[in-house]
């Protein structure tokens, strides 16, 4: 079941006034009913994988409390079976779904190279929604238990709505045991001004997604499907519309996975902030699905010694995290070397660092003014957006294909012929996208500098807040993408 979809606008506003209404003792249960509900609606079959992860996770748990308070030497060796059987048997369900036949063609290219005549197996079998997602969130309960940071939970049903919880579980957040499972004990009651805050962080989500990424979507798909057909100009404007893009579209998942669980009560950890402000490549990985970077390094990047051992083995550790990161995307090269530039940028950068400074000090160049600040960011958007265009292309060859027809046919007249107006989206809706990006641009602008617009809407008066409101749903519904002839696109990280 999408969020855009009308499905959702049905489902949600039932599962919430039967959650106020049933007694408290109960409520977790239907919020697990509904959970599964809502992820069956994609495939009933892989609703066992989930249930299956869940299982696997819970009595590790389990068998990890109970062998900590046995004596004996072998006590401690249980627990790390127990903890690396639940990475084993989860890592590898993982591994069946989405790497399989990724691993098989490359073992099939090895082997061809070789000289040795391999006929590959034909696995067809569609990668299960929100796999990634929940498998990360069930194995890091099991690690928070082996480090003693929360105790394992005894309710079965509790734990495998903490697995399964509707608002997060395809794309995100990912939760940590320590935030989200405890609040399932908690008592919610019905707070309007909770409620109103939470929808209206929703709306800001169908906004971003609906007016915004579907809209820019139409013109990146034409480019990015027929590449050869476009040139250099053509294919800088799809990435740059691309960056933009993704992260409306993740963005506006979050916001609405993260507005519907504070309408019910409960609290999920912010997964964006402001990332196209970030002046390093660092910083914005600070700034970009948090959630998953912070579980990179706490889960990898800390066991593997961090910073810790040597300034080589920390360059050996952030481009271990990174490439895994690229894996974690998707089962292709251009995704692997979409990760691996991303840590290239930052041993580059820290590399580096000393030289630029003394660059910079001989320049006598000011760094703690807007002019080099905003410099930065161009910069870093630079950066990042050349690494979007790896991650978007359909393929590696694909994305060295396009880079080469950016450096061979550039041609700056496109940009006045009138052409690029033709290219899926017409001057109306390059005129509304100008528009609705100059009003993402203004809100994150505002959060940048710690303000909140909806706090500045709470003190305006009565009839101004509702007219800003009703503007904003009406605005949605007019120019929004759907409708009859349209089918509601999921969300770019339900392929992940």
């Amino acid at each position: 079941m999408l969020f855009n979809s009308i499905n959702f606008l049905v489902f949600f506003p039932i599962v919430v006034l039967f959650y106020f209404l049933i007694p408290h003792r109960f409520r977790y249960i239907w919020l697990l009913v509904s959970s599964y509900y809502f992820y069956m609606c994609w495939n009933i079959k892989y609703a066992l994988l989930m249930l299956f992860s869940t299982i696997v996770t819970y009595f590790s748990g389990v068998f990890i409390d109970y062998f900590r308070h046995r004596s004996g030497k072998n006590a401690a060796q249980m627990m790390k079976f127990c903890v690396a059987g639940s990475l084993i048997l989860n890592l590898s369900v993982l591994f069946f779904f989405k790497y399989f036949n990724f691993a098989l063609d490359n073992l099939a290219w090895v082997l061809n190279v070789a000289g040795v005549s391999f006929k590959r197996p034909v696995c067809d079998f569609l990668l299960p929604v929100g796999i990634s997602f929940y498998t990360f969130q069930a194995l890091s309960y099991t690690m928070d238990v082996y480090r003693k940071e929360i105790r394992p939970e005894k309710n079965f049903l509790r734990y495998a709505l903490f697995v399964s919880f509707f608002p997060q579980l395809v794309a995100g957040p990912i939760e940590r045991s320590k935030n989200l499972l405890n609040q399932f004990h908690e008592k919610h009651y019905f707070n309007y001004q909770r409620v109103k805050d939470g929808l209206l962080l929703m709306l800001w989500g169908f906004f971003m997604k609906l007016v915004i990424a579907d809209r820019l979507a139409i013109f990146v798909d034409q480019v990015y499907n027929n590449w050869q057909r476009y040139g250099g100009i053509e294919i800088i404007l799809a990435t740059i519309f691309f960056a933009i893009q993704i992260y409306c579209d993740f963005g506006s998942y979050s916001n609405i996975a993260v507005g519907a669980a504070q309408v019910m009560g409960f609290t999920l950890m912010k997964n964006f902030c402001q990332p196209y402000f970030a002046v390093s490549v660092k910083d914005f990985w600070r700034r970009w699905h948090i959630s998953l970077t912070s579980w990179f390094r706490d889960y990898l990047y800390i066991p593997l010694g961090g910073n810790r051992k040597g300034k080589l083995r920390k360059q050996f550790n952030l481009m271990t995290v990174f490439l895994v990161s690229g894996l974690w995307h998707g089962a292709s090269w251009h995704y692997i070397a979409w990760g691996g530039l991303n840590g290239a940028y930052q041993i580059v950068g820290e590399a580096t660092q000393p030289w630029r400074n003394k660059i910079l000090d001989c320049l006598k160049v000011k760094r703690d003014c807007f002019s080099y600040r905003l410099f930065s960011q161009i910069v870093t958007f630079l950066l990042i957006d050349i690494s979007w265009l790896f991650f978007r292309a359909n393929g590696l060859r694909t994305a060295i294909g396009m880079l080469k027809r950016i450096w061979h046919h550039f041609e700056l007249g496109v940009l006045l012929d009138g052409s690029l107006l033709s290219i899926g989206i017409g001057r109306k809706d390059f005129t509304l996208l100008f528009f609705a990006i100059g009003m993402l641009w203004l809100a994150d602008l505002f959060h940048e500098h710690r303000k909140s617009i909806r706090q500045w809407l709470d003190g305006q008066n009565l009839l101004f807040r509702w007219a800003v409101y009703y503007a904003a749903i009406f605005f949605i519904i007019i120019f929004g993408i759907y409708g009859f002839g349209y089918d509601a696109t999921a969300f770019i990280y339900f392929q992940f």
